[in-house]
């Protein structure tokens, strides 16, 4: 396709709105199964071919092979099956082991206002990045540059800055910890905390109540804790789309008789059955029940329901004293009860039924199966951690954890599933603009310099001042960062108004549509590539969802020699930046990832012996206090009860609240296809699933269009041309996919404390197109 330009042309900064031909099905009510085998394999093959896609496929997730770069749900300790991976897992490996090429003719042919008018599966289709290439001021074709110059022109436009801190450093979650670890170092060398991270916009609210709760910001169980739960709580989570391996964990709980509560707006197939594809049943049978109950909550009504539930625990030790609470746990190892327990007195049945959008007896349901089982594990994702009360919500988890003494007792604890493969890992790296006063220390006494101490800028903040001209220049390490961030509009005149936009990617996305003055985007490889340095071949290691670490080892043949990988790019960057000061050796760094190890042993604590604990067939936990000796680094020195008001959303009588969601076919950002196999939506991503009572109170129908709109500060913000669906969803709340809705989400508008974007509770409006 030939692109002549003309120079009425313009980027177009919001997604395109073009509509497909809708088809409905069904929606499913068991995931897994035949139609996942066949997934994984159409895509392994369309994207790699037949060798390289089993070269891939069976060294994912297996010891010496591939991290899979999809979900950060842990492997199995010990034995691991021969395919160890999910359909959305494959799909990832399968779009990075793609043997596309996105090359200098590819970027000849399109010009960035061509490729703004296209959707983010297009540009994800069209292959993987071969050489490093520049976007320069006044032009709207990116073309070829040397890595030298790329460097040179990246450390220039750095050191004109008028203080580091007009420099962002932003990092992907799909980074590894040699990368991350490498990357803030450079940073602060260069002089500033303005680390913003994926983490910002996920589970940030989980580290936050968690930290100051049990003084970690991590969960405090294994895989192993699943095999021995007798409960295990899902609140605003979709294992069988987000991180469909669990369904495995899942699956062998419910056989033993553990019974699992789901309590999500929507009724999920991954949270009601599950066919495991490599057992004959999974082919054959109805699948196993998953979910004991299901509690459709109402969009940010969780906060309600565990007051409710906890409520009906409190009364019925009441009636039954020493029958529910654990009170040697809580006299021994926590602080604060009874104050948590006078404000949870005061909270009235019926604000509790409004705002859980349940009734009483769905609760008494819950509370029942919480109190008859000792041991019960809490798991929770971005449902509960997107609302401007997440921070609260998951304090409330730990309330109901710590009453019956759930917290380092096997089978017990708190699991934040973590949506990206190693955004844990780069909290513990030092990716934060809020670094501990302790790991400065340490870094400053490895490296001889002394680190910054003023607190950075977090992804919202590093948005708003990109608008307002006080941040200049953004590296992103991975990711993309116009299309995981809110307010679509706002945040990409923000990067519109850089000096420089430096990309360090795999694949084409939308921030590379949207850019600076000045745009590069250097081709890195992906886990999947082969990794040969000076020294020898290389590999890289992660952090999962319970700090457990992995070393993932590259298995493909690269499709170009142009590329570099991330721990080589950080470190040119570094030399090119910071040079020779503290008498640091990139090269050598760059040449034999173990020195990046070495450096990490020293600064970060838990990395005892890592070259040697990451070579070992054992699994290599990192030390959790609450965890392993119930022992809580917390201001106290114990488990904190906190006291949560309930905070009702204020909605007119027009309005809905609004979630973004991920389809089946996609992993964060990335777009694999256009379907929602489990939902029964095929070949349209621009849906709002609404209640078919809101629908005929509204005066709209199934399969209309309408614009959606928010109104925040004063500002109109839309989302054009949505087909409406009638779904089984609560009253007065609606669900669409994202990035398409971020246009609607104010960057004004975040979490208390964590900053995270409102994603799970964004109030809107629905009018006919």
């Amino acid at each position: 396709m030939n692109d002549a330009s003309g120079p009425e042309d313009e980027v177009q900064v919001h997604y395109p709105d073009n509509l497909s031909n809708l088809h409905r099905s069904e929606p499913k009510t068991v995931a897994g199964g035949v139609p996942a085998v066949v997934s994984t394999l159409r895509h392994a093959l369309d994207e790699m071919g037949p060798v390289r896609g089993a070269k891939a496929l069976t060294s994912l997730n297996q010891k010496g092979g591939i991290d899979c770069s999809s979900c950060a749900w842990p492997d199995p300790d010990h034995e691991r099956s021969m395919a160890e991976f999910c359909e959305n897992g494959a799909k990832a490996i399968a779009a990075e082991g793609t043997t596309r090429r996105v090359d200098a003719a590819f970027f000849r042919e399109w010009s960035l206002s061509k490729l703004s008018k296209l959707d983010e599966y297009w540009l994800g289709k069209q292959g993987r990045i071969t050489e490093p290439v520049i976007k320069r001021r006044g032009s709207d074709h990116y073309e070829p540059i040397g890595w030298d110059e790329a460097f040179a022109l990246i450390a220039a436009e750095l050191r004109a800055l008028s203080s580091p801190d007009e420099a962002l450093f932003y990092t992907s979650g799909r980074a590894s910890n040699e990368a991350a670890f490498l990357y803030q170092l450079v940073v602060r060398l260069f002089g500033t905390n303005n680390l913003p991270d994926c983490a910002d916009l996920c589970h940030e609210s989980s580290g936050v109540a968690l930290k100051e709760t049990l003084g970690i910001g991590k969960g405090t169980v294994t895989l192993e804790d699943f095999a021995h739960a007798d409960a295990i709580l899902l609140l605003g989570q979709n294992p069988g789309t987000n991180h469909p391996r669990m369904l495995t964990t899942l699956q062998a709980a419910a056989r033993r008789g553990c019974r699992i509560v789901s309590i999500n707006p929507l009724p999920e197939a991954g949270l009601m059955a599950f066919k495991h594809p490599q057992e004959v049943q999974g082919i054959l049978g109805k699948g196993t029940p998953l979910a004991t109950l299901h509690l459709p909550v109402r969009i940010n009504g969780d906060l309600a329901f565990l007051k409710g539930l906890m409520k009906e625990l409190l009364e019925a030790e009441a009636s039954t004293p020493g029958s529910v609470l654990d009170r040697d746990f809580i006299a021994a190892h926590t602080t604060g009860y009874e104050a948590f327990a006078a404000e949870l007195a005061t909270v009235s049945w019926d604000d509790v039924l409004a705002g859980s959008g349940l009734d009483r007896d769905q609760i008494r349901q819950a509370a029942r199966i919480v109190r008859e089982s000792r041991n019960v594990i809490c798991c929770w994702a971005m449902g509960l951690t997107q609302h401007k009360n997440a921070v609260m919500t998951i304090r409330e988890v730990v309330n109901l954890l710590l009453l019956g003494g759930n917290v380092g007792r096997r089978g017990a604890g708190v699991c934040p599933v973590r949506g990206h493969s190693n955004v844990q890992g780069d909290r513990t790296m030092g990716i934060t603009e809020r670094p501990e006063a302790d790991f400065l220390e340490r870094l400053g006494r490895e490296f001889g310099f002394t680190p910054p101490t003023e607190p950075g800028l977090d992804t919202v903040h590093a948005i708003r001042a990109m608008a307002e001209g006080q941040a200049k220049v953004l590296v992103a390490l991975g990711g993309n960062f116009l299309s995981a961030t809110p307010d679509t509009e706002f945040t990409a005149r923000a990067l519109q108004k850089c000096r420089l936009t430096v990309q360090i990617s795999t694949k084409l996305n939308r921030s590379h549509v949207i850019t600076g003055e000045q745009a590069l985007i250097l081709p890195c490889l992906g886990r999947t590539d082969r990794d040969v340095q000076a020294s020898g071949p290389q590999f890289v290691t992660t952090e999962n969802s319970m700090g457990v670490v992995s070393a993932s080892h590259g298995k493909l043949r690269p499709l170009s020699e142009a590329m570099l990988s991330e721990p080589a790019i950080v470190a040119r960057l570094g030399k090119a930046l910071v040079g020779s000061r503290q008498g640091l050796d990139w090269d050598a760094l760059a040449a034999d990832y173990d020195r990046i190890r070495d450096h990490i042993e020293r600064v970060v604590k838990g990395f005892a012996d890592y070259n040697a604990r990451v070579r070992q067939d054992e699994p290599f936990y990192l030390p959790n206090g609450p965890r392993d000796s119930r022992t809580f680094a917390t201001a106290t020195g114990k488990a904190q009860f906190t006291v949560n008001r309930l905070s009702p959303l204020e909605v007119g009588p027009d309005e809905f609240v609004m979630m973004t969601i991920r389809s089946h076919d996609q992993f964060n950002t990335t777009i694999y296809g256009k379907d929602d196999r489990y939902r029964g939506i095929h070949d349209e991503r621009r849906v709002v699933f609404m209640n078919p009572e809101d629908l005929s109170e509204f005066g709209l129908r199934d399969g209309q269009v309408v614009d959606l709109k928010s109104h925040y500060d004063g500002v109109e913000r839309m989302a054009p041309r949505f087909v409406v669906v009638a779904y089984s969803i609560p009253r007065r709340c609606v669900a669409t996919y994202f990035p398409e809705t971020n246009a609607l989400i104010p960057v004004t508008e975040y979490a208390d404390r964590s900053h995270t974007p409102i994603s799970k509770s964004v109030i809107v409006t629905v009018h006919p197109a």
